[in-house]
């Protein structure tokens, strides 16, 4: 196998069982500490919100359709007496009880936290609607404030709301998940002159583990036997295998590519790195999930503004020497002030939103992601996988002026020696061949050294491709053509023939397509490029001057990529992650927005609130263009339902009385069914947005 020597200082790659389930799942609705609960809310959730939002829609049916008030309306009649008079009433509070629960409990706890918002509010229509509902019924109050229709329809409406949010909301522990299934099922540990398998969590510090060729370490530790080429890239970011020999330290969840270890466990459980990162994903989630939606800030505004208007219409009305208009006109006010459209405005924005982007190959798994991308100024791009491909690629092949050979018979040569080896660098030394058409000869007598390199023979020749110490080996000297390679941090390789030295091949990480566009473009839009990586300094250095990112950290841990983020955001700066390994985690969680390429790691993925299915960094850009014209949408839906407000609950407190004119509540059931229809209507727009990375989007969604 090729000598690792060759790569060191050089690149690295990188249903909710019941009633108290959901009391938690709705205050993902709230702000605060309640606002962390929706980005932990599991499917168990959703579906109890679906669940529950039909069997209340239901019984929404017979109190609306037996309702004298909605009959009214509608123009039909139903009798005056009878059982059926009985139907809302009994239905009715069915529905306050059990649909109205959620929003009883989280009005509790928001007015706990001294935050009322979007549950307070709701709870005070149906609430209302509920008590003088009652009074009427039992001829306490005027008829007039029957309003068992509209505290149906409310809960259902709301419950509708909730069901879409949640269901763009869900957010699971699956990083979690996919960190500890990093780690193998069983260890291989040596009891004096046996090797007994056990469960990785059975090891203790100080065993020896065996680690075979292809197997996963179990636990952080030391080896004190054998050399291999580790994989690190899910932990470190290393784009390439790295040679680790005795008293080589090695973490857990890395791999064995080519030969077998034997390691000293060091750390076990919670100390290891691995274990390390799960913290940090989860400390990052729970600090960035307690943030305020502007649904929120309205119907706190909302609450405030209802009740301040009941109270004032009551005082006019009672100090105008009519007391029972007093009590019909507050109540009136706030059972109306609750529109239905504003449980509906943003959620109904966000599945659009999130529906278009599935349909490009962008899945926003976190509404908070979606609502914060519009302001962000700071792209950080993970460098390997990201913005290159993640696997090495040939860049050169220079022939010695005295082989007598060309390129293509040079990777001819070298492909044939590396046919029969698994290393990453054999295999891109096998593409290139198959993309120059250079067939390689069938080869024999096959060798690999983890030290030195290949050898094989081909067509009587003797070929070996390897790093320096196959050059130091036999004493010759490197190629001095390829002397500026190592400087620009590729993997410098040479073909050796028969003793003399034929050429040498140069191999880094190559560049994306995509990637010059996709900056570019960034850049185009005011905003800032930064790159991160844990590759060495000559690596960050090269790929940046040819992306044109003038910004980046090289040979960062995984820990300190997430610090990486901290000191964008000191300096005043929304930042949005792009990243695809578990390295990436912890600055992805943290990160104001966290992008995970699709094709990388599970845990990258779940710690993301934005996942690109594809690879093409592009897709960055489309994702900023959905999240302005979401914003945009949602800004105008929500003037609309408070719209709603502003006309409607002046009008039924009787500003206009001194002219002889009340808001009738059925006019007011009208208006608020009307702001509820343009809100869905307006949503509707953004199903016009073009999100495909090589499409103009700006202004697509429409003002």
């Amino acid at each position: 196998m090729h000598d690792e020597d060759a790569h060191d200082g050089t690149a690295g790659h990188a249903g909710m069982a019941d009633h108290a389930h959901m009391d938690h799942a709705h205050m993902s609705h709230g702000g605060g500490e309640h606002g962390s609960m929706g980005r932990v809310g599991h499917g168990g959730h959703v579906a109890g919100f679906r669940r529950l939002f039909w069997i209340m829609l239901a019984l929404a049916l017979p109190v609306v359709g037996f309702s004298p008030a909605f009959a009214m309306i509608a123009g039909y009649t139903v009798p005056a007496t009878g059982p059926i008079l009985w139907i809302p009433p009994v239905v009715g509070t069915a529905m306050y009880l059990w649909g109205g629960r959620p929003f009883l409990t989280g009005a509790v706890s928001e007015l706990r936290s001294r935050r009322p918002g979007m549950m307070t509010l709701i709870a005070l229509a149906i609430t209302v609607a509920f008590l003088a509902s009652w009074g009427a019924d039992l001829g306490i109050l005027d008829d007039a404030l029957d309003f068992w229709w509209e505290l149906a329809l409310l809960i259902v409406i709301m419950l509708l709301g909730h069901w879409i949010e949640m269901r763009s909301l869900a957010q699971t522990t699956l990083a979690l998940d996919s960190l500890a299934a990093l780690l193998p099922d069983q260890a291989e540990r040596i009891e004096g002159s046996a090797t007994v398998t056990v469960p990785p969590d059975e090891l203790a510090v100080g065993d020896v583990v065996v680690v075979r060729p292809g197997g996963r370490v179990p636990a952080d530790g030391v080896v004190v036997a054998g050399t291999a080429a580790l994989d690190e890239s899910t932990i470190t970011g290393e784009s390439r295998p790295v040679r680790r020999t005795q008293g080589d330290p090695v973490v857990a969840g890395t791999v064995a590519t080519d030969s077998g270890l034997r390691v000293r466990v060091g750390a076990v459980g919670d100390d290891t790195a691995l274990a390390g990162i799960r913290r940090l994903v989860a400390d990052a989630q729970n600090s960035t999930s307690r943030a305020q939606r502007i649904a929120d800030r309205a119907a706190a505004l909302l609450f405030w503004f209802a009740l301040a208007a009941a109270a004032i219409t009551a005082a006019v009305w009672a100090l105008a020497g009519r007391p029972d208009d007093a009590v019909i006109r507050a109540i009136t006010v706030l059972v109306i002030a609750c529109p239905h459209a504003l449980g509906l405005a943003i959620p109904l924005v966000v599945s659009i939103a999130t529906e278009r982007a599935a349909r490009v190959g962008i899945l926003v798994k976190d509404r908070l992601a979606l609502e914060r991308m519009r302001t962000v100024d700071t792209v950080l791009f993970d460098k390997t996988g990201t913005l290159t491909l993640g696997t090495p690629v040939v860049t050169d092949v220079l022939a010695s002026p005295g082989a007598d050979l060309d390129a293509g018979a040079l990777i001819a040569l070298a492909a044939a020696a590396e046919s029969d080896s698994e290393h990453p660098l054999a295999r891109a030394i096998l593409v290139e061949a198959d993309r120059r058409r250079a067939r390689p000869h069938p080869a024999s007598d096959f060798q690999s050294s983890p030290a030195l390199g290949v050898r094989a023979t081909v067509d009587g020749r003797v070929v070996e491709v390897g790093g320096p110490a196959l050059l130091a080996r036999d004493g010759l000297a490197p190629l001095g053509a390829a002397a500026g390679w190592d400087a620009r941090g590729a993997t410098v390789l040479h073909v050796v023939l028969d003793g003399r030295v034929a050429g040498a091949i140069a191999l880094a990480d190559g560049v994306r397509p995509e990637s010059r566009r996709a900056v570019g473009s960034l850049r185009a839009r005011h905003l800032r490029v930064v790159m991160v990586t844990g590759d060495a300094e000559a690596v960050a250095a090269s790929v940046a001057g040819e992306l044109g990112i003038d910004r980046y950290a090289a040979g960062v841990r995984p820990q300190d990529k997430a610090s990486v983020v901290s000191a964008l955001q000191e300096e005043g700066r929304t930042v949005a992650m792009v990243g695809d390994g578990v390295n990436d985690a912890p600055a992805l969680a943290t990160a104001d927005v966290g992008i995970a390429i699709g094709a990388g790691t599970d845990v990258a993925i779940a710690s993301a609130g934005v996942i690109l299915a594809g690879d093409d960094p592009r897709s960055v850009l489309s994702v900023i263009e959905l999240s302005r014209a979401a914003y945009r949408k949602m800004r105008q839906n929500l003037w609309w339902a408070a719209g709603y407000n502003l006309v409607a609950v002046p009008l039924a407190a009787g500003v206009l009385a001194p002219i002889g004119f009340v808001l009738p509540m059925s006019v007011g059931a009208i208006l608020m069914s009307l702001s509820t229809v343009i809100v869905a209507l307006n949503a509707q727009v953004l199903r016009r947005l073009d999100l495909r990375p090589d499409a103009e989007a700006e202004g697509a969604a429409g003002e």
